[in-house]
C-alpha cells in the first residue's frame, strides 16, 4: 500500500487552500447574499427629459422599460444645483456645510460690482478624512469600478474606486471631447470618431464580465448630456424631423439623450445576459436640473445652477427585484444623499460612515412609508447668469446668489442673504414658483426660517456677511435693465 495514499484527501485539501489564498483579496470579496449594484448617473439630464418623466419628444424606449421594472421617484432632489457639490453630496452622504463643496471654483463668480457680499471659500475636492460610498462598499466586500466624470477628486482610486476608466477632476469632456480622440483623462483614445458614451459602457460592461462571479458596485457617472451639445449625426437627422414640444426640440440634445438610453440598455442587457438581472439593484438620476436653454423642464422653473424647483429635481428610478414592486412609484421627497444610507444598510459594512444626513429609502421601496422629512439646502456663494442667457432666475445677473432653501412638506422657503429677502411657494398649487406668498402666510414662512436657522446652526453652515466693497449700486441696476432687455 502506497504509504502516503491515506493522506491523499489531506494533501489535496491542502493544496486547494493554498491556491485559494494565493488570490487577490478582490478576487475573495465575494457575498452573493448581498446585490450588486449599479448606479447610473447622468450629468445635467433635465427632470423631464425622458419618456416615462412625460417628455414627448426625447425617446427613451430603454429607461421607459426600466420604469416599469422598479420605482419612480416623481419628487426627486440633487444635493445641489450644480454638478460638483451634487457629486459631493452622492459621494459622502453629506450636506454641502458639511464637505464644503458649492460649486466648481471659485466663488466669488459674476461681476463683483454687482455681488454685495464676499461669498464663503469654496472647496474643490472631497477632503480625504471623507469616507466616501465606494470606500463604505469596499468595506463590505464589495469590488468598485467608476466609468466616466468623478469631479471631486484628481483620483478615484484615492477615494475607494478599483478600477477607473475616464474619471479625475475634470468636469466636461472639452471642446469636441465626446468624440475619440478625447480630452479627459485615464482612458485610452479608441478608433477617430468613436463615441464616449458608447465607449465608456463598452468599458463598464467589460467590468461586469470580469467581476460577475463577485460582489460590485459599478458607478456609471456619463460625461452625457453636459456641454458641448455634440450627438451623433445619425441621431440628430432623425430628430430634425420629429417635432418638438413644451420647450424641448433640439436634435442635437435629443441624440445626446437617445445615445444614453441605448447604452443603459446595452449594460442592463449585460447584466441579464450574465444571469446578474436578478441579483443587481439598480440606480438611475441625474446630478442636477438641466440646462433651461438647452431643454425647459415645464413647469418647474429655472435650470442648472438655481435653487429654483428646475436646477435641483431630477428623475429618479430604482429597480431591485424581490424588494421593489414592478411598475411602482414614489411621491416622497427624496435626495441623492439618501443613497448611501440606503445602501449602507443594505451592505451592513465593517466599517459604517460616522454621519449621514440623507435618510433610508427601503420602507418606500416596500410601500410601507411615505418618508416625512425637511430638505435643506446651503448655497453661500454666487453663480453667474448661464452664458448670458436668462432662465427664470430671481434677477438675470446670477443663476444663484448666496441663499438656503428648506422644503417642508409641500412648502417651499427661500432665504437671500445680501438683502434679508424671503420667497414662500407651494409647490402643489404653484409648482412653478411664480407667486411668492410669504407676506399673505407669515406663520408658515417664520416657522420654515426658524427650522431653517436650526439646521444651519446644527450643521455649522458659513453665512457670508462681510460686505464686498467693489459692490457698485448704480452699476448693478444698469446691467439688470440691460439684461432685462436682451
Amino acid at each position: 500500500m502506497n504509504p502516503i495514499r491515506p493522506y491523499l484527501p489531506a494533501i489535496v485539501l491542502a493544496i486547494m487552500c493554498s491556491i485559494l489564498s494565493c488570490k487577490s483579496p478582490k478576487e475573495n470579496h465575494q457575498n452573493k447574499a448581498l446585490p450588486n449594484i449599479v448606479l447610473i448617473n447622468v450629468d445635467d439630464l433635465g427632470w423631464k427629459d425622458l419618456g416615462f418623466m412625460g417628455s414627448e419628444y426625447y425617446e427613451t424606449p430603454n429607461l421607459d422599460a426600466l420604469a416599469k421594472e422598479g420605482m419612480i421617484f416623481y419628487n426627486a432632489y440633487a444635493g445641489a444645483a450644480n454638478c460638483a457639490p451634487s457629486r459631493a453630496c452622492l459621494l459622502s452622504g453629506l450636506n454641502t456645510p458639511r464637505h464644503g463643496v458649492y460649486t466648481v471654483s471659485p466663488s466669488d463668480r459674476g461681476n463683483s460690482k454687482t455681488r454685495k457680499l464676499i461669498p464663503i471659500k469654496n472647496t474643490d475636492h472631497l477632503n480625504d478624512t471623507i469616507y466616501t460610498l465606494p470606500q463604505m462598499l469596499k468595506s463590505a466586500g464589495y469590488i468598485t469600478g467608476s466609468f466616466g466624470k468623478w469631479h471631486v477628486g484628481n483620483d478615484p482610486k484615492e477615494q475607494g474606486i478599483d478600477v477607473n476608466v475616464g474619471g479625475s477632476a475634470k468636469g466636461n469632456p472639452g471642446k469636441g471631447g465626446y468624440f475619440s480622440p478625447y480630452k479627459i483623462d485615464h482612458i485610452t483614445n479608441g478608433p477617430d470618431g468613436e463615441y464616449l458614451t458608447d465607449r465608456i459602457t463598452k468599458e463598464a460592461i467589460s467590468f461586469v464580465e470580469k467581476y460577475r462571479d463577485t460582489t460590485f458596485f459599478l458607478y456609471l457617472p456619463f460625461y452625457t448630456v453636459h456641454t458641448p451639445i455634440m450627438g451623433k449625426e445619425k441621431l440628430i437627422e432623425k430628430f430634425k424631423d420629429k417635432k418638438g414640444s413644451n420647450g424641448q426640440n433640439r436634435p442635437d440634445y435629443a441624440a445626446m439623450v437617445a445615445s444614453m438610453d441605448e447604452n443603459v440598455g446595452k449594460l442592463l442587457s449585460s447584466l441579464k445576459a450574465n444571469g446578474l438581472e436578478k441579483n443587481t439593484l439598480v440606480i438611475f438620476t441625474s446630478d442636477n436640473g438641466g440646462i433651461r436653454a438647452i431643454s425647459e423642464q415645464n413647469p418647474l422653473r429655472a435650470g442648472k445652477g438655481s435653487y429654483y424647483e428646475g436646477g435641483i429635481r431630477v428623475p429618479l428610478l430604482i429597480k431591485w427585484p424581490g424588494k421593489i414592486k414592478p411598475n411602482s412609484s414614489a411621491t416622497a421627497r427624496v435626495s441623492n444623499m439618501d443613497f448611501y444610507p440606503t445602501l449602507q444598510n443594505i451592505a451592513s459594512p465593517d466599517k459604517k460612515a460616522p454621519l449621514m444626513d440623507g435618510i433610508d429609502l427601503e420602507p418606500i421601496f416596500s410601500g410601507k412609508s411615505q418618508v416625512k422629512r425637511d430638505l435643506f439646502f446651503h448655497f453661500p456663494i454666487y453663480l453667474q447668469e448661464y452664458q448670458g442667457l436668462q432662465d427664470g432666475s430671481r434677477d438675470p445677473l446670477f443663476r444663484t446668489r448666496p441663499g438656503s432653501v428648506i422644503i417642508s412638506g409641500d412648502w417651499k422657503l427661500h432665504e437671500y442673504f445680501e438683502d434679508g429677502a424671503l420667497e414662500l411657494y407651494n409647490l402643489i398649487s404653484d409648482p412653478s414658483e411664480e407667486n411668492n406668498i410669504a407676506e399673505q402666510n407669515p406663520d408658515k414662512t417664520l416657522e420654515l426660517l426658524e427650522k431653517l436657522m436650526e439646521w444651519r446652526k446644527a450643521t455649522n453652515a458659513l453665512v457670508p456677511s462681510q460686505k464686498n466693497n467693489e459692490y457698485d449700486a448704480a452699476f448693478e441696476q444698469k446691467m439688470i435693465q440691460e439684461k432685462s432687455r436682451q
